[in-house]
């Protein structure tokens, strides 16, 4: 049988992209446009790979990475992105991601991670190496202080959904809680990082790698 792999980006034409360059080697079970569906979808179809973006909606790749291995230790993950920093690197490492690609790689490239995580060897790209970008970086090593992980979780969705700019009401229908709750958590979040407003909230998410600076809606070309 071929490999079964979910594949989650905010882009669907990446991800009809990656789909038409996979499909004849591997089988893709379940495509999702947020970490949220993502981790949805994994429940359900238990693909043995997951490729991802790290900014996405809802929930951000980081932190949707780290809740799959949580719950499902031995599927694969691989992230795509655009990003070279070393700190993204490190921080998709320490959510338990196995291999990291960068978005302009050849179209082999990500088969070749594929098939490395596979057989249990992390991967990371050659140009990024090559680059020096990870002079110092070791895969299996332990981060700290990375996306906001002296947050809890739930703080942690809840900071990415005001950066994103949804009502209460909306946080509290993506998140299937009250709005009492979600003030809750706020008061808690504005508490632990020191923070007041909004505003200040938002540029935290933004520093803290937790949301995307470039709205969802500009990026798909639409403008509310």
């Amino acid at each position: 049988m071929r490999p079964r792999i979910a594949l989650a980006d905010d882009h669907a034409l990446v991800l009809e992209g990656i789909r038409l360059l996979l499909e004849s080697e591997f089988e893709i079970v379940a495509v999702a446009l947020d970490g949220r569906e993502l981790i949805n979808a994994v429940q359900k179809f238990y693909p043995e790979v997951v490729i991802l973006d790290i900014w996405m909606p809802v929930l951000n790749g980081i932190e949707a990475a780290q809740r799959i291995k949580e719950s499902n230790p031995d599927t694969k993950i691989i992230v795509v992105s655009q990003h070279t920093d070393k700190s993204f690197l490190e921080a998709a490492f320490a959510a338990g991601c196995d291999a990291y690609v960068i978005k302009h790689a050849s179209g082999n490239e990500l088969s070749t991670a594929i098939r490395s995580v596979l057989a249990g060897r992390p991967y990371v790209s050659p140009n990024l190496v090559d680059a020096g970008a990870l002079s110092a970086f070791d895969p299996r090593r332990d981060f700290q202080e990375l996306f906001a992980t002296r947050l809890t979780a739930r703080q942690r969705e809840v900071l990415q959904l005001i950066a994103e700019g949804k009502s209460t009401k909306e946080m509290a229908h993506v998140l299937g809680v009250s709005q009492k709750t979600i003030e809750f958590h706020k008061a808690n979040l504005m508490e632990v990082v020191g923070l007041r407003t909004t505003a200040e909230l938002t540029r935290y998410a933004l520093q803290q790698g937790l949301a995307d600076p470039v709205p969802h809606s500009k990026k798909n070309g639409n403008v509310r």
